[in-house]
């Protein structure tokens, strides 16, 4: 692990390589899991503001499950989560663009409606962050075989996870931070 600032980073994210590849995964990510995407204490009002404008792009199963369940819960450890269509299906802020699953909330945001891209965790993905009890913030590496191609794919293209997540980890962490990252990189590189 890696300490920058407030964080620990798990050096996978300098070694690893990775380039989303929805072509080949279809958006599984937003589908399968045992809960919804983690949300930030801070992200739940925001979720709740923009729904209306995200609601047009949701499916109809996903409203449903907003309506049931509300714009996010509480999962089994008690963190806050996305609602799930029928409890255990896809996020209920998914749609589907000829049969690869995208995020609604996204798809907002593309279209200048909202000022909010999506949650973090999401936007992340594949890394994900756990606090710790010292308030350190730890930035690990999620393997899943669905992501596959897309190791395939970052391999491929030479691209290394944190530099495939420069945007979300600017995004939480800010340029400061980042930019010491790359100076860690390069000097392992050496």
């Amino acid at each position: 692990m890696i300490q920058i600032a407030e964080t620990l980073v798990s050096e996978e994210l300098l070694k690893k390589k990775f380039v989303c590849e929805l072509s080949a995964c279809k958006g599984e990510c937003c589908i399968a899991g045992d809960s919804g995407a983690p949300l930030d204490q801070d992200e739940l009002e925001i979720l709740e503001s923009v729904y209306d404008k995200v609601k047009p792009y949701m499916t109809k199963q996903g409203i449903e499950a907003v309506e049931d369940q509300g714009h996010y819960l509480t999962d089994l450890d008690n963190d806050f989560v996305t609602p799930l269509v029928e409890g255990d299906k896809e996020c209920a802020y998914v749609y589907f663009d000829k049969g690869i699953a995208k995020c609604a909330i996204e798809k907002a945001y593309l279209n200048g409606e909202i000022s909010w891209r999506k949650p973090i965790s999401c936007h992340l993905y594949p890394v994900r962050l756990t606090k710790m009890r010292s308030g350190v913030v730890a930035l690990n590496y999620d393997k899943w075989s669905i992501c596959a191609p897309a190791c395939d794919n970052g391999k491929a293209l030479n691209v290394k996870v944190y530099r495939f997540l420069r945007e979300p980890l600017i995004r939480k962490f800010g340029e400061q931070w980042f930019s010491e990252l790359e100076e860690v990189d390069q000097a392992l590189s050496r």
